[in-house]
C-alpha cells in the first residue's frame, strides 16, 4: 500500500497553522486580558503547533521541490535496482510542482530518453512506479521479441553475460542497451513471455519499460499505458540504503548511482 506522505504532511501543517491563527486572533488576546501583567504560558496544543509548524514546513518543501525517498518493492528494474533498495528521487529536474495538485509551476528541464523515473500509475495515481523512459512524445515505439525500435531505428544491444546476484533470477541473460548518450544494463528473465508492442506516443505523454524486460508491468500493458507528463514524480538518482526487512541491510549498495 502506498501512503501519500505529502497529503499527510500538508494536513498536519494546515492543522498546525489553523491552531496558531486561532491562538493569535482569539485565544492570546483573551489570555492577555484576563492575566493582566502576569505572564501566562501557551496552552499545550498551541505550544506543540508552534514547535511542529516550521519543522513540517521544511520537510514538506524538501519533499515537494528537492528530494523524496522511495523504496523499490519489486524486481521490475533489475539488475540495476533490486527489491529493498531505498532511493533518492530528484524532484526539481523536470520542473517544480505544487504538492497535492502536482501541477508544474516552474519549468526547469525535460525528461531524457534513458532516465529512470518515478511516476504515478495512470490507472491508480495512488501507486508509484519506477521505470526507464524509452519513448518521448511523438515517438513510434516498437518492441518485438525484446528488441526496441524507435522511429524505425533499432536500439543497439550487446550481450553482457548472465545475472548471478540471486533474488530468483540467477542465470538470466544480461545485455547493454545503448541510447544516444546513455547506456545501461537490462535483463531478460528466463521462463517468462516477451511482451511485444507497437504504438505512437501521444503529445504530452511518455512510454516506459522496466529493465527486467520479461518481468515488468509497464507501458506495454493496458494498466500502465502511456504516462501523462503530469504523472511524473522525479528522476531517480542514488541508492541510500538497501534493506529487505527479513535480512540485514546491504551496506555495499549505499551511494550507488542509478543510471
Amino acid at each position: 500500500m502506498n501512503i501519500d506522505y505529502s497529503a499527510i504532511l500538508s494536513g498536519v501543517l494546515g492543522a498546525a497553522g489553523i491552531i496558531l491563527l486561532i491562538d493569535a486572533w482569539v485565544l492570546k488576546p483573551k489570555r492577555s486580558t484576563t492575566s493582566g501583567a502576569t505572564p501566562v504560558s501557551d496552552p499545550l496544543l498551541v505550544s506543540y503547533a508552534r514547535s511542529f509548524f516550521p519543522v513540517i514546513l521544511i520537510i514538506l518543501i524538501v519533499r515537494t521541490f528537492v528530494f523524496e525517498p522511495f523504496r523499490i518493492p519489486s524486481p521490475s528494474m533489475m539488475p540495476g535496482l533490486v527489491d529493498g533498495d531505498f532511493i533518492f528521487v530528484d524532484k526539481f529536474s523536470y520542473g517544480l510542482r505544487l504538492p497535492l495538485l502536482h501541477s508544474k509551476v516552474v519549468p526547469i528541464g525535460e525528461p531524457q530518453r534513458g532516465d529512470v523515473i518515478v511516476f504515478r500509475s495512470p490507472s491508480n495515481p495512488s501507486i508509484n512506479l519506477i521505470k526507464r523512459l524509452i519513448g518521448l512524445p511523438g515517438d513510434h515505439v516498437v518492441v518485438r521479441r525484446n528488441r526496441v525500435l524507435i522511429n524505425g531505428n533499432l536500439v543497439p544491444l550487446r550481450p553482457d553475460g548472465t545475472y548471478s546476484g540471486g533474488f530468483g533470477f540467477t542465470g538470466a541473460e544480461l545485455a547493454v542497451e545503448n541510447f544516444v548518450g546513455s547506456q545501461h544494463v537490462i535483463m531478460f528473465a528466463a521462463n517468462r513471455w516477451a511482451t511485444d508492442f507497437d504504438g505512437v506516443v501521444p503529445t504530452g505523454h511518455y512510454f516506459f519499460m522496466g529493465d527486467n524486460r520479461n518481468d515488468s508491468e509497464d507501458s506495454r500493458f493496458q494498466d500502465v499505458g502511456f504516462v501523462p507528463a503530469d504523472n511524473l514524480v522525479g528522476h531517480a538518482r542514488r541508492i541510500w540504503m538497501n534493506w529487505r526487512f527479513s535480512d540485514w541491510p546491504n551496506l555495499h549498495r549505499i551511494g550507488m548511482r542509478i543510471g
